[in-house]
């Protein structure tokens, strides 16, 4: 068994009103500080399978297919056994 943590975020180029929201009430709370806020996606899945690079691969296979839209996303994943 296979815990797979995918990290999915806007790419660099696209605007994230979101962050700038965020962002926006940060200051306005008095975190002066905060200068750029990105937002995004965790998603953490079980993976049942007895192949780490198996369960990569179909890790990998669900971030194309479903769990980012490569067009304005990037992706990134770890597994680990448990």
């Amino acid at each position: 068994m296979f815990k797979a943590t995918v990290k999915v975020t806007l790419k660099k180029k696209v605007l994230d009103p979101q962050g700038k929201t965020v962002m926006s009430s940060l200051n306005s709370l008095g975190f002066s500080s905060v200068s750029e806020v990105r937002m995004g996606k965790l998603v953490e899945l079980m993976i049942d399978s007895k192949d780490k690079d198996k369960a990569k691969a179909e890790v990998e296979e669900m971030c194309k297919k479903l769990l980012s839209n490569p067009i304005i996303e990037d992706f990134s994943f770890e597994v680990e056994e448990v």
